[in-house]
């Protein structure tokens, strides 16, 4: 597949780099590092709303920083988990005073490294507290919701979270509503085509062009099952 690039390895931090460029009234860097995304305003005693996660999602998980949103985001590889280090960097450049909520989606890498970055921020008497997303039903049955994938759905979370935290609501509040939302919310993959991480170069798996795989995770991960083409009335179905 041809590809408009530098190179595999510069992909993530050139985009930023461009990002950085385009909007840089609104958002910047923690420092250095450039994988550490936060918005340029800040609103004292308003409680701020870190996500993160791997590159290759867009406009997730950077692209709802803003306004009435999310307030930073620590910036991963293509589907990988950005660091503890690199989440810590972005929770004391957002911190209003107010606490920090970790809100993000359901993956063992993610939830590992926020753990880690708000010991971390607990050590600068900055209060954090977690909710995930984890709407993505073809990845466990029902009663096991706490396992499933955190997909599509954590974009609901990421509004209406963040309307609560721009009324001025407390740290425990805020959390309340991102979890009282994500157990409401559902979703459903269908995947019609591999994807190709930049430093790999070629798919991680195959669909037959007559085929559709129903309930794909984001990252290639198998779904329910693959059935021959359907319309748009029949997935929605």
């Amino acid at each position: 597949m041809k590809k408009i690039q530098n190179t595999p390895e510069s992909y993530v931090d050139d985009m930023l780099k461009g990002i950085y460029e385009a909007h840089k009234d609104f958002v910047k860097p923690a420092g250095d590092n450039l994988r550490c995304y936060h918005a340029v305003q800040k609103k004292p005693g308003k409680v701020a709303i870190v996500t993160g996660g791997g590159s290759g999602h867009l406009p997730l998980f950077l692209g709802y920083v803003g306004q009435g949103m999310l307030d930073g985001c620590a910036v991963g590889g293509v589907f990988q988990s950005p660091s503890a280090e690199e989440m810590y960097e972005v929770t004391k450049a957002v911190d209003n005073g107010a606490g920090v909520l970790y809100l993000f989606g359901n993956y063992s890498g993610d939830i590992l490294n926020f753990e880690m970055a708000g010991e971390l921020a607990e050590m600068d008497d900055i209060k954090t507290c977690i909710v995930v997303g984890n709407d993505d039903v073809a990845s466990a049955v029902k009663g096991s919701e706490n396992v499933r994938r955190g997909v599509a759905g954590i974009f609901f979370l990421y509004k209406c979270a963040g309307a609560k935290a721009d009324e001025m609501a407390s740290l425990e509040e805020v959390k309340t509503l991102a979890g009282k939302v994500g157990s409401r919310v559902r979703t459903m993959g269908f995947a019609l085509s591999p994807c190709i991480i930049p430093e790999v170069g070629h798919p991680n798996f195959t669909i037959d062009e007559d085929k559709i795989s129903i309930g794909m995770g984001i990252h290639g991960e198998p779904g329910i099952r693959v059935e021959p083409m359907l319309t748009a009335k029949e997935i929605a179905e």
